[in-house]
This record gives structure tokens, sequence and C-alpha cells, in this order.
């Protein structure tokens, strides 16, 4: 499994929020490898958490979008 690539301190997750851009945005740059915009992995148990709690929220009308263009 390849790690996402985080520092040892306490990092968080919003599910509330999310990001709005056309892609790739500014700030997303392709790897020197192959051309690809991979950026880290999360684990699938944990994606799919986080999708599960952001579709929640969305559905309940509690989620935001937050365009960053």
């Amino acid at each position: 499994m390849t790690s996402i690539g985080l520092d040892g301190d306490r990092s968080w997750v919003v599910i509330s929020e999310g990001n709005e851009f056309l892609w790739p945005g500014h700030d997303v740059r392709k790897l020197s490898r192959g051309g690809r915009y991979d950026y880290g992995f999360l684990p699938p148990r944990l994606f799919e958490k986080v999708l599960a709690a952001f579709v929640a929220y969305s559905k309940a009308g509690r989620a935001k979008a937050t365009k960053r263009d």
C-alpha cells in the first residue's frame, strides 16, 4: 500500500465541504513519470467512509461546495 505522504502530525478530513474546480486546476501539476495526476492513495475503506459521510451531508442539504477556480 502506498502512503499519502502526510507527516506524523494530526490531520482532518472535512466531510461537510467539497471543492469545485476545473480539472486540472492551476495548482495541480502532472507528475514527471507518465503524465499522471497521482498525489497519494487513500486506503479503500477510508475513502468509502469519507465518501459515504459526504454523500449523507449532501443528501441532508448540509454540505457546501467552494469554487476554487
